[in-house]
């Protein structure tokens, strides 16, 4: 659990009464905790986990700060919109084993828009990844993916909707993709026209329209997923769930997978046996397994190359790892049938 002691909670903060007094009950805490100690996830500045000071409980805290910006499409604040989403998933019955979704217990818009959450101690999608590379345990990696296809599979076909998907959204959001690396990370304008032609031919393909639009996930990175026994999935971080085409989530994980193996291997087809595990198990959830994956396979290269051009717009990717990552996104693009 990557995260850092900051101290106790002063019992002055209006946040100690918030979580003595509203959070404590729900979760059967008898009496009126002592304290709590306060730890930060070294991820995100804005997301502490708080510990009662006997141990009894522990619950996520994640702010909106004043003057923070919104994130694109959100009318409200991000905090406000993951509760809801949270509480809509469990009322879709998505918390019942093997599936856990953080249980929302509270939001309040007076203390910065806090979200407050339960709190998972699973083991997290990215060091299942690693250990699979480094140290050769591929059985549990193939596992994990099989619990985690179920999850979507779950989520999309228990959501389909009756409209049909608007490959607009994608399309326009691969073209600030290519914006972004042109003028924040310095790519020739020269490769951003190639790749605005290759985005080009995926527009007219019927194929990308014709698909039923389900509620995504939105941000199917490792981060966001952890593991307990067997097919148990820990869910949580969805402030982006939205209606779109399925395959965005599953291009989203394919493209983090691919991005994992190329960075740690150096091979650029090390993740493919897990991509095609991955593909194969959520098909499984289908009436018809070959035909939902000839249609889902010939949607994944444009999602997996949009999710790789958003991985090399990072600003921690040096220049030479971003070649690579570009080169991979314009493969994909290019594979068009």
């Amino acid at each position: 659990m990557r995260i850092r002691y900051m101290g106790r909670l002063p019992p002055e903060d209006p946040l100690d009464g918030y979580l003595r007094f509203d959070i404590a009950p729900q979760l059967g805490f008898q009496g009126t905790p002592s304290g709590f100690r306060v730890f930060q996830f070294v991820f995100s500045r804005d997301v502490y986990l708080y510990e009662e000071v006997g141990g009894a409980f522990q619950v996520v805290g994640k702010f909106f700060p004043p003057g923070r910006r919104w994130p694109r499409g959100l009318v409200r604040p991000p905090t406000e919109t993951e509760f809801h989403n949270l509480t809509y998933l469990h009322r879709l019955g998505l918390n019942r084993w093997p599936f856990r979704v953080a249980r929302p217990l509270g939001y309040n818009p007076w203390l910065h828009h806090v979200l407050v959450s339960e709190h998972f101690n699973g083991e997290p999608l990215d060091e299942v990844i690693h250990l699979a590379i480094r140290h050769n345990r591929r059985n549990r990696l193939f596992q994990k993916l099989s619990a985690l296809a179920e999850f979507l599979a779950a989520l999309h076909n228990r959501t389909a909707g009756d409209w049909m998907v608007d490959f607009q959204g994608p399309y326009e959001y691969a073209g600030r993709l290519i914006e972004s690396l042109v003028h924040k990370r310095g790519m020739d304008r020269s490769e951003a026209d190639e790749m605005y032609r290759l985005r080009e031919d995926w527009r007219g393909r019927g194929f990308m329209w014709e698909d039923r639009r389900v509620i995504v996930h939105g941000d199917v990175t490792p981060s966001n997923f952890e593991f307990g026994p067997g097919r148990e999935v820990m869910v949580f971080d969805l402030e982006r769930l939205t209606w779109a085409d399925r395959v965005f989530d599953l291009g989203r994980l394919i493209g983090e997978l691919k991005h994992f193996f190329l960075q740690g291997s150096g091979d650029p087809w090390a993740a493919e046996p897990f991509i095609g595990h991955f593909l194969w198990e959520y098909c499984g959830h289908f009436p018809d397994r070959q035909d939902a994956f000839r249609s889902i396979t010939r949607r994944i290269p444009f999602y997996l190359g949009i999710t790789l051009l958003r991985i090399a717009r990072n600003s921690w990717v040096d220049w030479s790892y971003r070649r690579k990552l570009l080169e991979l996104a314009k493969e994909n693009l290019g594979a068009i049938t």
